[in-house]
């Protein structure tokens, strides 16, 4: 089951709370994205944000999965019926106005599902990648280049040492992908490259490294 983060990051999300994973919504990223998606794509990272807090929260895998199943449904309305979507939820309204009439983001509520429901350690690196992939693929890349940040993701949200050791292990072992996949979009290179750092350390955050990494990346996408 999950429980705490195993690391933290300079980037808090919108709990207040350090990630314990390279999130696009990190300044040092999110000028990256053009200027005119800024809004859509920090929404979608707020909502898997929402679902990652969900797991980390999750004390009965039903209550879990209950919760999920409300968000699925909220997904699927926002896609075919905005409109009609309950009121004074702030993400809701944030979905709203950046991703109505839009579907596949219930795709990312069936990968954290997944993750969720998973009975060993395998099944757990292929919800994890998958997560990351949905995500990535939601924000305009590749489906490939999230898999690697998936599984360091994945590490994040779990309750054993020996299980997030397990899925950083997997991270690292994982190959980077070619840059040419994110030819269009150097946010999500930025990301899947911190997330290889991360992963190479053992989860161990090296501030100054990933801060210049980030600059590197930023400047010349190498």
């Amino acid at each position: 089951m999950p429980s705490k983060p195993i690391a933290a990051s300079a980037f808090a999300g919108a709990t207040g709370e350090p990630c314990a994973y390279p999130d696009i919504r990190d300044p040092r990223v999110m000028v990256a994205i053009p200027r005119e998606r800024r809004a859509a794509i920090a929404t979608l990272w707020a909502f898997a944000e929402r679902l990652t807090r969900l797991l980390i929260d999750a004390r009965e895998p039903l209550i879990g999965q209950i919760k999920l199943a409300w968000w699925r449904d909220m997904a699927a309305m926002l896609a075919r019926d905005p409109e009609g979507l309950p009121k004074g939820e702030p993400l809701l309204a944030e979905l709203t106005a950046t991703w109505a009439g839009q579907g596949e983001l219930d795709t990312l509520v069936d990968a954290a599902e997944a993750m969720l429901r998973a009975e060993d350690a395998a099944d757990c690196r292929t919800a994890a990648a998958d997560f990351g992939a949905r995500l990535f693929a939601l924000s305009g890349g590749d489906a490939d280049g999230g898999r690697r940040w998936g599984l360091l993701w994945g590490a994040s949200v779990q309750t054993g040492a020996r299980e997030a050791r397990e899925l950083l292990a997997a991270a690292h072992n994982c190959a980077p992908p070619p840059r040419s996949i994110f030819a269009a979009n150097r946010a999500l290179l930025m990301l899947d490259r911190w997330a290889g750092a991360i992963a190479r350390n053992d989860g161990e955050r090296r501030w100054r490294s990933e801060g210049l990494l980030l600059l590197r990346l930023g400047l010349i996408g190498r």
